[in-house]
């Protein structure tokens, strides 16, 4: 990479030391990523008790942009000559990201060792899925939970976007996506529907644990009357304030390198409350030009919005199917956004449409017009990204994706809201096997049955200030490794086992860290095991999926009875015993091994969390919490491993009517309802109950009752029953 400087950060350090001087110049002007960089490594010194100031044996650091047309975009150079650390940068965000290394190497002690090196992204668009809950009037899919409705204030605060950004920003992520069922109300200023416009921020004060059923999984009637009856109004602010807001949130992400992207499902309306003859049908004529003038002004109004992304549901039944969907899509965003971009014809705006609830052919024919980047989006491991290494899903789609249309990939975290994980070596793999780059645009990965904003879910989660801690704080080190690893899936286990170590001085980062791999194992054993592809379907963490729309807590029938996740090497019971039965050759993993392979990742955890908290220092309060996580998912991968003895004995029971098989079957449920007991309150010491917005009420100590009924099953059990009619 030739280069030539046109803004440039000189940075002195005193090394080894680490006790002298800390000198930063600036030489022409720096750009707000190079700025924040250099911010990043100030504060990294002066953790490190290095004053300000030049010292004579400082090791120097300079941050530039080179100007070379064949450096890939964020990419940098890290060039050292003795005590001098060059970051050459191919842009402004690749020269933030070389500082931020060196930030890095300070906390961690290892700028010393710091070699010369070359670095591009791996994958180039790298994202948060963050449902935002806008306000009452305009919710997101997620709002009807205990997360969404205590972090709608935030959602209004500069303080926590700024915190936020920042933390994308160290993690190398470079994109933001805010969904909402229907923003438009809340962000923006229609001239033709001026009254629709909505001033201040609302929620409810309604208990929303009771009429939890009343709610549609598919974003359908999320606000009902009783809970606009109920408002409070958290935050007094004009429309022209909201669009300042988000103007100030846009420009503080462009310098963190950082797009951002609004998503929506379809149709909805909420916040409109019928103004202008406004409805969700799709053959009102006024309700597609309201969108239409919607979607032009959310682009003149921000300039620094990089697209949208759009949905061809959860609320668009359409007679023509596919083709009639994606007329009205065009006929409202297509169109909305060419409007804007006659006005603004240099702007480059990204269209982002999801492949869910329609068809790749008729989508591509009804946007050949559209005017700007256009790509695709895939709902990549389904709900569930702590599963397989390599979801099999995409397989089929894959050919029909082209370099002029790639495909994003939405990568869905509802497996794990409480716990703090960490394994790269998944991680890695997960990252290594996603599509190439030209079938790849990017991913952006989240949950929707759990809300990314500050943390209400610790019972102990006020930070220094205060406040309430931010979610990606609790689980830092799983953010920080798909962050780092999707932009270089080179980086070491050694890489990560030093920033645990840095972080955790007191104690062996060699057992912090395997005790990390241990119990991250287990939630992708049972979920690859007992496959519910959606999250109504599954949430591993308290063994449940929607009481009414699926089957509630999971029984030990439902374990006998389950399905594998597809496209696994992993055979279910009922596969197993066939395969047995037959006396066919079996290479799969089996439900012995499955739980074989859960007591032993739990054995593990625990015996390493047994000595490390002999080596912790007390003060260390994350720590504490951390290893109180590894501990309760080590019960509950105990939990599983019994519950899944159990439903192989009952499954040999049932066939055999082996009275010794039902006093296995009964002696692992018994075991497994101790483990149960044990998780819960581990569980319950650092966590609230709370409501989600697929699977109901979290309280695990009350589904402790929940787990017990699994006895009663095994004993009334009678040989030869059938396999259960429920075709849920």
């Amino acid at each position: 990479m030739t280069t030539q400087t046109v803004a440039s950060l000189l940075i002195a350090i005193a090394l080894p030391a680490m006790a002298a001087s800390l000198n930063v110049t600036s030489d022409g002007v720096a750009s707000g990523p190079e700025r924040f960089a250099a911010e990043e490594i100030r504060r990294a010194a002066f953790t490190k008790g290095m004053p300000l100031g030049e010292g004579v044996d400082a090791t120097r650091v300079s941050i530039s942009i080179g100007k070379n047309a064949k450096a890939a975009p964020q990419s940098y150079r890290i060039e050292r000559d003795g005590d001098v650390l060059r970051i050459i940068g191919g842009d402004a965000v690749g020269a933030m990201y070389g500082g931020l290394d060196i930030a890095e190497a300070i906390r961690t002690g290892t700028l010393d060792s710091l070699k010369s090196s070359d670095h591009k992204p791996h994958i180039a668009r790298r994202g948060i899925k963050f449902n935002i809950p806008l306000d009452l009037r305009t919710p997101s899919y997620s709002d009807n939970s205990s997360s969404a409705q205590a972090n709608i204030p935030e959602m209004w605060s500069l303080d926590f976007w700024h915190e936020f950004i920042d933390r994308m920003a160290r993690d190398r992520y470079n994109v933001l996506t805010l969904w909402n069922l229907h923003p438009f109300p809340s962000i923006v200023k229609v001239p033709e529907y001026p009254k629709i416009a909505l001033d201040d921020v609302w929620r409810t004060t309604a208990d929303l644990v009771e009429p939890f059923d009343s709610f549609s999984p598919r974003g359908i009637g999320m606000v009902k009357p009783w809970m606009i009856e109920t408002k409070e109004i958290v935050k007094h602010i004009t429309i022209d304030e909201k669009i300042a807001f988000w103007r100030a949130v846009m420009d503080y992400a462009y310098d963190r390198g950082i797009e951002v992207y609004w998503f929506t499902w379809n149709v909805f309306t909420y916040g409109t409350d019928g103004q202008y003859g406004i409805t969700d049908d799709l053959e009102n004529k006024t309700t597609i030009d309201y969108f239409r003038k919607s979607v032009r002004e959310v682009v003149l109004t921000y300039p620094r919005l990089a697209g949208i992304g759009i949905t061809s549901g959860e609320n668009m039944d359409h007679d023509d199917g596919s083709e009639g969907k994606e007329a009205w899509l065009w006929a409202a965003y297509g169109e909305g956004v060419s409007d804007a971009l006659k006005l603004q014809p240099d702007r480059k705006f990204r269209l982002i449409h999801r492949l869910h609830e329609t068809g790749l052919g008729p989508l591509l024919k009804q946007w050949e017009r559209y005017p700007g980047p256009f790509e695709v989006s895939y709902k990549y491991a389904v709900a569930h990204m702590y599963a397989s290494r390599a979801p099999s899903f995409i397989q089929k789609l894959l050919p029909e994706i082209t370099p002029e249309h790639r495909t994003w990939l939405t990568v869905r975290n509802d497996d794990l809201y409480s716990f703090r994980w960490g394994d790269p070596d998944f991680a890695r793999a997960f990252i290594e096997n996603m599509p190439g780059p030209d079938k790849l645009a990017g991913f952006y990965m989240g949950p929707d049955g759990y809300h990314w904003g500050r943390d209400f879910l610790s019972r102990d989660a006020v930070d220094a200030k205060g406040r309430r801690q931010l979610v990606w704080d609790r689980q830092w080190f799983s953010f920080h490794l798909w962050g780092r690893l999707s932009y270089d899936p080179t980086l070491s286990d050694a890489h990560f086992q030093q920033l645990l170590g840095a972080r955790h001085a007191s104690v062996s980062a060699e057992q912090l860290f395997a005790a990390s791999q241990a119990s991250s194992r287990i939630i992708p054993q049972v979920t690859r095991f007992n496959w519910g592809g959606i999250d109504l379907h599954w949430y591993p963490e308290a063994n449940l999926s929607h009481p009414k729309q699926y089957k509630g807590f999971y029984t030990v029938r439902h374990f006998m009875e389950g399905k594998t996740m597809p496209g696994e090497d992993v055979l279910s019971i009922s596969e197993w015993r066939k395969k047995l039965s037959d006396k066919k050759t079996i290479t799969a993993q089996t439900p012995p091994e499955v739980a074989a392979a859960l007591e032993r990742d739990a054995d593990t955890t625990l015996m390493l969390v047994a000595k490390l908290r002999k080596q912790a220092d007390s003060a260390d309060k994350e720590l504490t919490q951390t290893l109180g996580d590894y501990e309760a998912q080590a019960w509950l991968g105990r939990y599983f491993a019994a519950k899944v003895c159990s439903a192989i004995a009952l499954a040999e029971f049932n066939a055999s009517g082996d009275e010794a098989a039902q006093a296995s079957a009964l002696k692992h449920i018994e075991i497994a309802l101790a483990h149960w007991k044990q998780y819960a309150a581990t569980y319950d010491r650092q966590y609230l109950p709370q409501l989600l917005n697929r699977v109901g009420t979290c309280d695990m100590s009350a589904l402790t009752a929940k787990a017990a009924e699994d006895i009663e099953i095994v004993r009334a059990w009678k040989p030869g029953t059938p396999p259960s009619q429920n075709k849920k």
